[in-house]
């Protein structure tokens, strides 16, 4: 599930354009600091059950897979974790000599009001950052309406509405943006179908309680050190200041812009678990899209 986990992080990091970024710097920089809640979806909560399936032939490889996720939201999206388990099997034959390997992977992402969580189970650790569009929206706009704020977002990357269709009794908007389609409701995703490099992924929603109370336990986090980040390159104490985390992020995709690939590959994998281990083929996709997200937000 490398290509959805990487679709949800380029739409919030990139979704803004320029000028539009420069215009909520200026405005927060004069704006009182308040504590608002962030709201990311029209529901208040939800537990929603997924079933992954994973199929393709590359290169004279068959690729299967299976896996589960599970979603747990409150306080309309302010709080919420991702957890996902998949496995995966490539299946090799080259002139009758066969092979198979499977990869197993178990990730786990908390957002609580601004601040992502990421867990890597292999160094036992937990990654820290604050999502600068969600700091954004939740200062700024912290009352925005959030199906209008998710389709801006897809809109920014070259997303199109395409649609309308009920997917288990909820009546869903068809999105379309970067070869993923996607099946929303209230800003929640409960069904997405994309393809890369020959792999086709789905996601689908096989158990759906939207409007119930969500225990606390489900957001717990393993008990990992926490080490916080600077957004793609590496480990530093994170700045206080909202309006200088701000400019920083324009630095850092500024920065991003003009580095070559083997640049970009060396300090994105640094401290990734699941881009480090993309093939090189994966890495260079996800390079050049990342290139044309910060070309369109400029």
């Amino acid at each position: 599930m490398k290509t959805f986990s990487l679709f949800v992080v380029a739409l919030m990091l990139l979704s803004c354009n320029e000028s539009q970024s420069n215009t909520y710097i200026d405005t927060l920089a004069n704006t009182p600091q308040q504590d608002t809640m962030l709201k990311r979806y029209k529901v208040k909560s939800g537990i929603i059950t997924y079933k992954i399936t994973i199929t393709g032939d590359v290169m004279g490889s068959k690729i299967t897979g299976s896996g589960t996720e599970s979603l747990y939201f409150t306080n309309y999206g302010a709080l919420e974790l991702v957890e996902e388990i998949t496995s995966q099997t490539t299946a090799v034959n080259v002139f009758g000599n066969k092979s198979t390997k499977t990869t197993e992977t178990h990730t786990m992402k908390k957002l609580d009001n601004g601040d992502s969580y990421s867990v890597d189970f292999k160094q036992k650790k937990i990654y820290k950052i604050q999502d600068p569009a969600m700091q954004l929206t939740k200062t700024y706009e912290p009352n925005a309406d959030a199906g209008e704020v998710g389709e801006d977002m897809l809109t920014a990357i070259g997303g199109k509405k395409i649609g309308n269709e009920t997917y288990k009794d909820f009546e869903c908007d068809i999105w379309e943006a970067m070869g993923i389609k996607q099946w929303i409701y209230k800003g929640v995703t409960l069904k997405s179908v994309g393809t890369l490099m020959g792999i086709k992924t789905t996601k689908e929603a096989t158990n759906i309680a939207f409007n119930i109370d969500v225990s606390e336990s489900h957001f717990k986090l393993p008990d990992y050190t926490i080490v916080e980040q600077d957004e793609l390159f590496g480990d530093v104490e994170i700045d206080t200041d909202f309006n200088s985390n701000l400019e920083d992020t324009d630095y850092d995709l500024s920065k991003i812009k003009n580095m070559s690939f083997e640049e970009w590959k060396k300090k994105a994998t640094l401290n990734d678990e699941e881009l480090g281990e993309m093939s090189e083929a994966e890495l260079r996709e996800t390079y050049d899209m990342i290139q044309k997200m910060i070309k369109m937000r400029g």
